[in-house]
């Protein structure tokens, strides 16, 4: 440590020197000074990586969260469009397979080839499950205006929920076995 000298105005020269422990020592207070200092700087780079890694994670989640609203929507849209497949709505209606034959039958539809469908909002509700808010036209004409719907993940796709569907079949007056009958 260095000594170091300054000369007050109407004053003598005073000695700036640190005060260190006499009785235990020099070295020993330079020990103790450099664990503090180790510690406190250990401590203020885990708050910062905890900090950024959580402020990281919140930012991770909420995109990660947007794009599964967005996947959702996709797949809800695409299970309505009168346009897709009927192969590819079974894939995007929760145990699709159960309704495989009501599925094909309406795929020849005129009626069913004019549906369109508009998602206003996708809530997740749980990391399987989530309310999808939509509504459907037929023939570019208002059907089914703010309805509600449940999306399940389920093979590692969204899918519109079963429960939903036998709703909409329901109206329909068509009977399914899949369906609840309560």
């Amino acid at each position: 440590m260095s000594v170091t000298s300054i000369a007050l105005p109407g004053s003598t020269t005073r000695s700036l020197q640190p005060k260190l422990p006499r009785s235990r020592g020099s070295v020993k207070w330079r020990s103790r000074h450099r664990s503090g200092m180790f510690l406190a700087v250990t401590s203020a780079i885990l708050l910062a990586s905890f900090g950024s890694s959580s402020a990281s994670s919140v930012r991770t989640a909420h995109a990660g969260t947007a794009t599964t609203r967005g996947k959702i929507k996709a797949d809800w849209i695409a299970f309505f469009a009168g346009s897709t497949p009927a192969r590819r709505k079974i894939a995007l209606l929760q145990n699709g397979a159960s309704f495989a034959r009501i599925i094909d039958g309406q795929a020849s539809s005129p009626l069913a080839k004019s549906v369109a469908a508009t998602v206003s909002k996708v809530t997740l509700t749980s990391p399987t499950r989530a309310t999808v808010r939509y509504s459907l036209t037929l023939g570019g004409q208002p059907a089914l205006t703010n309805q509600s719907g449940v999306s399940v993940l389920q093979g590692g796709t969204w899918k519109v929920g079963a429960k939903s569907f036998c709703a909409l079949l329901a109206l329909e007056q068509v009977k399914a076995a899949a369906c609840p009958t309560s």
